[in-house]
């Protein structure tokens, strides 16, 4: 490579049009596709140029500035709760192919946040509260991704844990407790996944932007991970030149910093300081190997190719039927009988199509938006951050499902109008939704616009209501005690509606389970409030970004105790635990056997139809202390009166401790419990283990 060309892959663009910029800026290349990111290729050297896009739901939508359109899988809270590696190893295979099909060989998909507040606007996105958990999806979702001979990010590393000042809340957190959580779900997801490319926050650690953190960058992960691909920013998150001394490869989206740090300014620095020289080198060494190792170059992409949206579409709604929780089910009011002949819907547009999540993964297949409702603003940032719905209407699919019924709806913009309607209904299904987005976090657990309100007074008209439940996040329910039964469909894809539709009426046995807790109150979380909530000001979507404010979060406050850890070391009840899913069957596991390496259980279908439940195996305690661990799960399908005998391998990691250079198992007592949630546990086995000490 020339020294002209060693600048060349190691900053790009946003191909899009962002607005008014200078005029010395040099215009988009025509060969680049509209979508997030642009790297130019070296025609000379047959190196291709890296063409991105967001995002881990689907090749994302840019306001339809491409004029196509994408499959949208459910919400990562949705997919996650299937519980299910091998469903999202093709999910990921499927929004690959889209994006080879459209031109793009990397996708920025592999989210893999833990949820540490529960009012953070990316929750949706994300996968779980559990490293474990989080870990091995993220990695097999990685791995469909790039079975297409594309490149996947996992993202965003690391403690990204709330949008509200995102750009500079600076986490406080000591090294053994972000190696325990955060960073070991990053950890197990680039064993399983092996992504060719991880992308950097936009928040600090421990005072360091991460896109220039040496602890995250040069130490945890290319040392002590030894991991061997490169380091993008996330999009103007790159706080100077110096990045690329603590480990960054790659400026991305440089129109939103306050700079190009990575371009004419690294070469300068190459030209006159040995340092940067040999680092210049090592940013194009781990770029070229990822481009080498998932064939970028062999398996050139193009535009226009063809996508099967049927085959995608039927992976999108098995997603969803297997995300589906069922919360509550009081007196088997769900599957709805096929002889309820008067079935009242009510709100949450369910007349017109599926809640989806705001921001970079938005989705939307050809056509758009079935509905949009602005935040106000205008331009890109005005659709950037605004509530849509996919074209999957709910009371379209329940109508198919009974056609015998008088099925009517009511949009619930008045109580009065819809408790007349529930009154006369022989069952009411009510469509309660909470949108969430990227940029912003939300006050509290609480459903906007009064539908508490509305969901009390129509279940007290009609006792048998039902309530589905479209977010991104937990919510809180102050009318559950009045519901006969509670369905959590988050934000449901493509094809949420059929799914939804099918649940309710058996066609499909709801099997997904909580990946995060449900908590009763604000109160019960290790911050009742959001940091910064209310006096750090909205972030405004463009460019030059501020950075130069504080935010302190301490995180050390819970550790690597997140979720049901928290509830398990407070002593605090959920209002739905980690781990919880009902059937219309029923289910029960037994003959724990485990030496600490391993574990073997069965699990046993004891109702009267098929159905899947998903065993989970906890830590329980440790030498006398109380704690609480997933160490393995299994999703298993039964027929009435099956049962099977599952293995688990136990990594060794979630029984140790971090040590500073390497893990320490204490020497102890051990007990483990078999659970169909985090709080129902089955009596424990104890093993004894030995000290042992490792590094990664």
């Amino acid at each position: 490579m020339t020294d002209d060309e060693k600048t060349t892959l190691t900053h790009g663009i946003i191909p899009l049009p962002l607005g008014p910029t200078d005029a010395s800026a040099p215009p988009i290349p025509k060969e680049a596709i509209p979508g997030a990111g642009y790297i130019p290729g070296i025609p000379r050297l047959n190196i291709p140029a890296l063409t991105e896009t967001d995002a881990s739901l689907g090749v994302a939508y840019v306001s339809g500035l491409r004029g196509d359109g994408a499959t949208a899988l459910p919400s990562g809270l949705a997919m996650a709760s299937s519980w299910n590696p091998q469903l999202l190893e093709q999910g990921g295979t499927i929004i690959g192919q889209e994006a080879r099909a459209k031109g793009f060989n990397v996708l920025l998909a592999g989210g893999a946040n833990l949820m540490r507040d529960p009012r953070n606007g990316r929750t949706f996105e994300y996968l779980a509260e559990d490293p474990l958990l989080t870990g091995v999806l993220v990695g097999h979702a990685i791995r469909g991704v790039q079975s297409n001979n594309i490149i996947s990010t996992i993202k965003h590393l690391a403690l990204n844990g709330q949008e509200t000042g995102r750009k500079f809340a600076d986490v406080q957190i000591t090294d053994a407790h972000a190696r325990e959580s955060d960073l070991l779900a990053f950890q197990i997801g680039i064993e399983i996944g092996n992504p060719g490319s991880v992308m950097c926050a936009y928040n600090r650690v421990n005072g360091h932007q991460t896109c220039a953190s040496d602890y995250l960058l040069n130490q945890v992960l290319k040392r002590d991970w030894r991991y061997k691909g490169f380091v993008m920013s996330d999009w103007g998150a790159v706080p100077g030149l110096d990045a690329a001394l603590k480990g960054l490869d790659q400026q991305s989206g440089e129109q939103l910093d306050p700079a190009v740090f990575l371009g004419d300014r690294l070469a300068e620095a190459a030209r006159t300081n040995p340092a940067y020289a040999v680092r210049r080198d090592d940013m194009n060494r781990r770029i070229l190997r990822s481009i080498y190792e998932h064939g970028l170059d062999r398996n050139p992409v193009k535009p226009g190719g063809a996508i099967d949206f049927e085959a995608h579409g039927a992976v999108a709604l098995e997603l969803a039927k297997q995300g589906i929780v069922l919360l509550r089910n009081e007196g088997g009011v769900l599957p709805l009988a096929a002889s309820a002949k008067r079935i009242a819907v009510i709100g949450g547009y369910a007349d017109t199509g599926v809640l989806s999540g705001a921001g970079s993964s938005q989705v939307h297949a050809q056509g758009g938006p079935a509905a949009l409702i602005t935040q106000g603003g205008e331009g890109l940032a005005a659709l950037f951050i605004s509530e849509q719905y996919h074209r999957s209407a709910p009371l379209k699919a329940i109508r198919a499902m009974a056609p015998g019924a008088e099925v009517s709806f009511r949009n619930g913009r008045y109580v009065s109008e819809a408790v007349t309607a529930a009154k006369t209904a022989d069952v009411v299904i009510v469509f309660a939704r909470k949108w969430a987005a990227e940029t912003m976090d939300q006050p509290d657990l609480t459903l906007p616009d009064g539908q508490d309100a509305l969901i009390a007074a129509v279940a007290e008209a009609n006792p048998r209501t039902i309530v589905v439940l479209q977010s991104g996040n937990p919510v809180l329910m102050p009318w559950l005690d009045k519901a006969a039964a509670v369905v959590q469909a988050w934000y449901p894809g493509a094809r949420g509606g059929e799914a939804i539709a099918s649940v309710l009426f058996g066609q499909t046995n709801p099997s997904g389970h909580l990946p995060i807790t449900f908590p009763r109150s604000e109160s019960d979380l290790p911050r009742p409030k959001v940091d910064g909530f209310g006096t750090v000001a909205p972030e405004i979507v463009g460019p030059a970004p501020v950075i130069d404010q504080e935010l302190i979060l301490n995180y050390d406050i819970e550790g690597s105790d997140l979720g049901y850890r928290w509830n398990a070391r407070t002593g605090k009840k959920a209002l739905f635990p980690f781990g919880f899913g009902l059937s219309y069957t029923t289910f029960a596991t037994f003959d724990l056997k485990t030496d600490g390496r391993t574990a073997q259980f069965t699990i046993k279908n004891t109702g009267n139809r098929s159905g899947a439940d998903v065993a989970q195996l906890y830590l329980i305690s440790r030498d006398g202390k109380p704690m609480q661990r997933l160490t393995g799960f299994q999703r298993v399908e039964l027929e009435p009166g099956e049962s099977r005998t599952v293995s688990v391998t136990i990594d060794q990691r979630l029984l140790a401790n971090w040590n500073g250079k390497g893990w320490t198992l204490p020497s102890g007592n051990y007990e483990f419990a078999l659970g169909d949630n985090a709080e129902n546990l089955t009596p424990a086995v104890t093993v004894r283990l030995a000290t042992r000490t490792w590094k990664d």
